[in-house]
């Protein structure tokens, strides 16, 4: 049974940004950015990316990952979930004998991802004995101070009990990254979830994190991964 083995999803419809996972990102490929660096971190066996699409799979080959099944249909669709794709990925390993300790399911659109905190989730993962670790990310605002706006479009305090409460006195909350799952897979067959009641975080400044939803959000993270890599 080998150790890691990194599983990145790029499916190939996305209807926000048309081909998300293949367009370029400060001179190449996106999905590139996340195969380089699982490469970099000489954490993983094997690098594989699962995908519907044959010109992803093309340029993910060419950027050194492997892509030994082509996705079903089943689990190419807008309502499959990161979990369900990542238990047909390892029912099919298994089909063809390879079994793996652990794995990191990296999403494509990551070009801010950093080795030391893949590594650093690793450690976590062992050290800690948890059934996944993943990146987090503080909001920027206290959210117990958030506001909400009815049908009338009138104003509101959603809990007025923190109205007059310094910021520094609430509680510190952070929400998911959204760039890898580390986890261990015995457990993952079994509950079939990656975020379980013993999973731990590795938290990153809000700088190096960027959800891409939209193009302004594209722009954004191409000038946070200028700012990173001019440091």
């Amino acid at each position: 049974m080998d150790a890691n083995i990194a599983i990145i999803t790029a499916r190939g419809g996305s209807k926000r940004i048309p081909r998300k996972n293949i367009k370029p990102f400060l001179g190449k490929p996106i999905i590139a950015y996340s195969i380089e660096i699982a490469l970099q971190s000489g954490l993983f066996k094997d690098i594989i990316v699962s995908t519907d699409d044959a010109e992803i799979a093309e340029i993910a080959i060419k950027y050194g990952a492997t892509v030994p099944f082509i996705r079903s249909n089943e689990n190419s669709n807008d309502y499959a979930g990161t979990a369900d794709v990542l238990l047909e990925v390892i029912a099919d390993l298994e089909k063809i004998d390879k079994h793996y300790l652990n794995a990191c399911c990296i999403y494509p659109t990551s070009p801010l991802l950093q080795i030391n905190t893949l590594q650093k989730a690793f450690e976590l993962l062992i050290q800690k004995k948890y059934t996944s670790v993943f990146p987090v990310v503080k909001f920027g605002y206290p959210i117990q101070r958030c506001l909400q706006i009815d049908d009338a479009n009138k104003i509101s305090m959603k809990w007025e009990e923190n109205l007059h409460k310094r910021s520094q006195d609430l509680q510190s909350l952070y929400h998911d990254a959204g760039m890898f799952y580390f986890f261990n897979v015995m457990t993952f067959k079994k509950e079939q979830k990656l975020f379980t009641n013993n999973s731990g975080a590795i938290i990153l400044e809000e700088t190096k994190v960027q959800d891409i939803d939209n193009l302004t959000d594209w722009k954004m993270a191409e000038l946070k991964y200028k700012m990173i890599n001019e440091q």
